[in-house]
């Protein structure tokens, strides 16, 4: 079996620099390097939709959002299939076959179901006492099987590689669990997956400018792939970074500086070279900042120019593929049709695994009839 890579995001907005750095450019990498056989990228606005089922509008809104994001970060289709999640019926009944293989106590035990549950702010008991709580209402079960859809959606496309942050592994061990056991139970069919992580460590879970571990366009510290120069500034000047350095000759801290730690996901030597030629490295920044004489503005200023210059080709692609909206609608049409048919050949190896193919089985049609000829 050759390489299938498939990766994907929640169209609940633009996608920002977190997406980015954790899969997206990763992804661009994997599409020009050409070492796949076949590369899967989709919006999961099913998924979207468990913890947004009051307001469609928002994951129709941003089907788009996301559609210009990828292409503007350099996603091809005629490299890669580009596709939408809820267009993928079969995707609904893998689903449904596969919630029939764990248990809610494993899915409780998901620590990423787990985080989500509480950063969305579920209640964990029933709908009275969440009402009476003042809380938001429980948990609905599409968000709760999430890990379920998730599997689905790698194991539909036969995906062995998957692009994505620290935060997905969880949910990459459970869809293994999973496809052990449907193989275990109906024969050989799926596939186990692999998770390809950033291989730049503070790539892994990039922290919001306020310095939460999250970066979430709900807690209003993202930088967005679309932002223009100026939004870009402003969201890095006002960048949380070391409180305890007060004047410029304290000594700096790095640990949970978000500015060192957005240096670390996005800044090489030749940035250096063009916009700080003082220093040789990055190493040679921090030894500096954390003796002591290094202010946090030269940093932000110097992380600013980073990030525009990582930014700016993309502004330029968005722009040009905005002035062709129907044209984006095309590319994701098509694509979606090119995924159907690969999940639609795997839908029938399930099903005869399963031995639901009943009206394909001319076996079964033929020993039924044998049995009631005899009678």
């Amino acid at each position: 079996m050759g390489k299938v890579i498939l990766t994907g995001d929640r169209p609940t907005g633009k996608l920002h620099i977190g997406h980015y750095v954790g899969s997206l450019r990763r992804r661009v990498q994997l599409q020009n390097e050409g070492d796949y056989d076949r590369m899967f990228v989709f919006m999961a606005d099913v998924q979207a939709l468990t913890d947004n089922a009051d307001n469609p509008e928002k994951i129709r809104q941003n089907i788009i959002e996301v559609a210009l994001d990828y292409l503007a970060a350099g996603l091809d289709p005629e490299k890669c299939t580009l596709f939408i999640q809820s267009q993928i019926p079969e995707l609904c009944e893998l689903t449904t076959y596969l919630m029939n293989l764990v248990s809610v106590s494993r899915l409780q035990r998901n620590p990423t179901v787990k985080s989500e549950i509480k950063m969305r702010g579920f209640c964990q008991q029933d709908e009275e006492a969440a009402e009476a709580a003042g809380q938001r209402k429980g948990i609905p079960v599409g968000f709760f099987c999430y890990p379920v859809s998730q599997a689905a959606d790698i194991t539909l496309f036969k995906a062995n590689i998957v692009p994505a942050g620290e935060d997905q592994r969880p949910m990459i061990e459970q869809t293994r669990e999973l496809v052990h056991s449907f193989n275990n139970t109906y024969g050989e069919v799926l596939v186990e997956p692999e998770i390809m992580l950033p291989d730049n460590q503070a790539c892994l879970r990039l922290p919001g400018t306020d310095g939460n571990a999250k970066m979430s366009k709900s807690l209003g510290n993202c930088v967005y792939l679309s932002d223009s120069a100026e939004d870009v500034w402003q969201k890095v000047r006002g960048m949380y970074t070391d409180p305890t350095h007060l004047r410029v000759d304290d000594p700096g801290h790095l640990e949970g500086n978000c500015v060192f730690t957005y240096l670390d996901a996005f800044c090489c030597n030749d940035d250096f070279a063009e916009f700080w030629p003082e220093y040789a490295c990055l190493d040679e920044l921090k030894e500096h900042y954390t003796k002591g004489g290094l202010g946090d503005m030269k940093c932000k200023k110097f992380l600013n120019q980073v990030l525009n210059k990582e930014l700016e080709p993309m502004r330029v692609r968005r722009h040009e593929f905005e002035k062709d909206i129907p044209e984006i609608y095309n590319i994701l049409k098509k694509g979606t049709e090119q995924a159907r048919e690969v999940a639609a050949q795997t839908m029938d190896e399930v099903r005869h695994a399963m031995r639901i193919d009943y009206f394909n089985d001319a076996e079964l049609i033929a020993s039924q009839a044998a049995r009631f000829k005899a009678e």
